[in-house]
This record gives C-alpha cells, structure tokens and sequence, in this order.
C-alpha cells in the first residue's frame, strides 16, 4: 500500500465512505464524474474544489464568472473550497496554493480528489504526483471512456452545457457561446475531441442529473484574450433557449 492509500486509510477507517472534494472547474466533465460518484455511492463528495484567478475574480481557464461558480454550488449542495491565484501565474505559486487547500482538506478528514480527466496521462500523473505530496488519493470515474459515446451518454442523461472558451487554433471562434448539443457534437471539425479534452474547448454546465435544478444564464460578450476566445456568461432570470 502506497503513502497516500495508508493515510486514507487512517483517516477513514471505518467509520464510512472515503470523503472527496471533486475537482470543478464548472464544466461538463467535473459535473458528470460527480453524477458518477453519486450513482456509485462508494465514496462521499463534501466539497468542490475550484481554482480561481483572483484579479478578474473568474474560474482560470473558463473564465465563468465566480457569481455562476457560486450558483452551481449551491444547485449541487456542496461547498466549495477556493485556490485564489494571481495573473500570470507560474507553476510554482500554482502548487503552493493548490498543496495548501490540499493540506487544509486532510485536515478535515478529507483523503480523495475526484477529476473528470479522461484520458491524457501525463495530466493525470502531474495530479497524482501533487495528491502523493498532500497525502490525497485521486479518483477518475471518466478514465480511458471513449469520448464519443461519453458526450453523448451526457446528453442523454440531460446535461446541458455551453462552451465558454475555445482555442482558434483547433476549431472556429464561432463555436464559442453555443450550447453543447447533438448539433454543435456533428459540426465538429475532425480531429477536435467530442469531449474537448485536448483543450479545443472549455464548458459550463448549467444543467443535469446533479444539480437540482436548471440555472438561469445570459450569454454576454465574446471576447479574444491570451489566445483563446471566451463568451461570458451572466446570470439570468431564466433558462437559454
């Protein structure tokens, strides 16, 4: 047994489930590794775990505003736990905040991290190599599915996204502020993921089996920064069409 699967041990015991924070970046693939967790039932989330960038007050990388963070939070039912960090950010500053959460969540009790990667493995030892350093144990109920059918399993089971931000070097801007449909999954260009996972596109969900109900959002402005182009998203009075 490694380091970090004798401390889970420990810490859990028998007095339940393992405890987990999930990995949520407010797309798609954090929301449904969560609905999986849940169907499973195997392991407890109390937590979501995001990282943020503190100038613009906006989740990194999505750029989703922290108000709609604050909104799926509360549709899911789990706190969030935030790692603020500045712009730029270089790695080393990006591990000691992200270590220093982790530190604080074992405290806790907490002994695993959820991620909805899918099948990029050098991401996923980064994570792990981070997780050993904190003692955490990670979880990736995604792992290694075929990302055709798992885009579409996701529709099915009524997941409703919006694509915040895309690389205009691997697919069209125009792609940026549309919803993550059967549509928008047949005009891919080939070579893009369905899924997105090679960072062609980033997404919000605002809807699915593990939220308890839809969430009200406007699209705003499409804007072009650092290379990538992003479509806000504001908070709504009611449901994209």
């Amino acid at each position: 047994m490694g380091a970090a699967a004798a401390a889970s041990a420990r810490l859990t015991g028998a007095v339940g489930r393992p405890r987990a924070l999930v990995s949520w970046s407010s797309g798609k693939d954090g929301a449904w590794a969560l609905h999986v967790l849940n169907l499973a039932k195997e392991i407890e989330p109390v937590g979501l775990l995001t990282t943020v960038t503190a100038a613009y007050g906006r989740v990194s990388m999505h750029g989703v505003r922290e108000g709609l963070l604050v909104r799926q939070a509360e549709e899911v039912g789990l706190p969030l736990r935030l790692v603020s960090i500045p712009s730029p950010c270089p790695n080393e500053l990006y591990e000691e905040a992200f270590l220093a959460e982790l530190a604080r969540a074992r405290r806790a009790g907490i002994t695993h991290v959820v991620f909805g990667d899918l099948f990029l493995e050098d991401v996923r030892a980064y994570r792990e190599r981070l997780l050993e350093r904190a003692g955490l144990v990670g979880v990736f109920p995604l792992w290694k599915r075929e990302t055709g059918a798992l885009a579409r399993e996701m529709l099915v089971g009524g997941l409703r996204a919006v694509l915040v931000c895309v690389d205009p070097e691997k697919m069209p801007a125009s792609f940026a502020g549309r919803d993550f449909d059967g549509e928008l999954l047949a005009e891919l260009p080939a070579g893009v993921d369905p899924c997105g996972e090679l960072g062609e596109f980033h997404t919000f969900a605002r809807a699915g089996p593990m939220f308890r109900r839809e969430i009200a959002v406007e699209r705003g402005e499409v804007v072009r920064r650092d290379g990538f182009v992003f479509a806000d998203l504001l908070e709504g009075s009611s449901v994209l069409d």
